[in-house]
């Protein structure tokens, strides 16, 4: 229950601690998307503004939504399989089989955060619905982020297991909040990922090993200066880790940039511009649910673009079997809202699955009770 005790703490008086980059590294990860951006994704030129404006709004739902903090981490080292083979289980129904759920979400789900997000992405985009797009890439970016930060990545997130008590506001937020003038760097090619579970956990385990390499410099700059706060710290600290910080900054923005645009191709290219939103939605039912991951209740929204006599909106466990009807019948044209409560049903993936005659949607979900 560590980490769950020190998150309430932070939530209520210190909410700098534990926010990854802090606001201002946020910022600059997901501003800087723009730098690996080509041709074919000139249309999304006034994304990274809106992006680099909401990258915290992940941080700020923490004080309200209880199951937002988790999402944030994951304690990597704490699996065994990860301490003898430099990788775990990779899909959220596999590692809660053989560690239950209890530990997974205390140990942190930032992995199947992130991924679940890139899926509401997709959807959104599928969708044509801009505005929902713009808001899971934001989430996306600040879950990259926070996947391009070690100390969100180790049990050892504030040096408590090294005598580096500290070391997680003093690396992520003084140090930045000084120096990020000097991070500085330019974009790189944006490729398709053909497995982008992989691609996620393979940057999870790459910064995880920079973990030791943060410790280390903190020894360091203390032996420069015991004072924390003073620039001669400050300075050693930065002298000591801004190669690979910077790279982890230069690697985060990237990796932002190529999710959006695999995402994006994924959901088969769609003109994004305000006539081609348009256009795409013609015709078009949608389905979205929020928050998601969600823990007591989430709201599900549906859209029928005419009257229907054949409505069904289902939910499904990962085996394929019906958890729940949310609605069946006729129904109007237009938006209709439902909030699900699911009661006592195991944690892990759900498919929210609406037919509408031959039509089917299905929009993947994630419960953390």
């Amino acid at each position: 229950m560590k980490k769950r005790i020190f998150i309430t703490i932070i939530c209520v008086g210190f909410s700098i601690i534990l926010a990854s980059w802090g606001w201002r590294g946020h910022e600059i990860i997901s501003n800087n998307i723009s730098l690996s951006f080509f041709d074919q994704m000139a249309q999304f030129s006034s994304w990274p503004s809106y992006l680099a404006d909401h990258a915290s709004d992940a941080d700020d739902r923490k004080a309200t939504d209880p199951t937002e903090a988790p999402k944030h981490y994951i304690d990597i080292d704490n699996y065994n399989e990860f301490l003898t083979n430099h990788r775990i289980p990779q899909t959220l129904d596999s590692v809660i089989a053989i560690h239950g759920s209890s530990f997974v979400y205390n140990e942190g789900i930032l992995p199947w955060a992130t991924l679940a997000t890139y899926d509401s992405l997709k959807n959104a985009f599928i969708r044509s619905d801009l505005n929902k797009a713009m808001f899971h890439a934001a989430d996306l970016g600040h879950y990259v982020a926070d996947g391009h930060m070690p100390l969100h990545i180790t049990k050892n997130y504030d040096g408590q297991y090294s005598g580096n008590d500290g070391i997680h506001s003093r690396y992520e937020s003084t140090m930045i909040s000084g120096y990020y003038s000097q991070i500085i760097y330019t974009g790189d090619t944006v490729k398709i990922i053909p497995d982008v579970n992989q691609y996620v956990f393979d940057y999870i385990y790459n910064n995880n090993k920079y973990v030791d390499s943060v410790m280390l410099a903190d020894n360091y700059a203390y032996g420069q200066s015991s004072n924390y706060y003073s620039t001669t710290y400050k300075a050693a600290l930065w002298s000591k880790t801004k190669n690979f910080t910077i790279l982890m900054f230069k690697n985060g923005s990237h990796a932002l940039a190529e999710l959006i645009y695999n995402a994006w191709v994924e959901a088969g290219s769609p003109d994004i511009s305000t006539l081609g939103i348009a256009d795409h939605n013609q015709g078009r039912d949608g389905l979205q649910t929020s928050p998601n991951p969600f823990g007591v209740s989430t709201k599900i929204s549906f859209t029928l673009k005419e009257r229907s006599e054949d409505v069904n909106l289902s939910v499904y466990d990962s085996y394929g079997r019906q958890v729940s009807v949310l609605f069946e019948g006729g129904s109007e044209a237009g938006t209709h809202d439902i909030m699900w409560i699911p009661g006592h049903i195991a944690d892990g993936i759900y498919y929210l699955v609406l037919k509408n005659g031959s039509q089917d949607e299905f929009q993947k979900m994630v419960f953390i009770e």
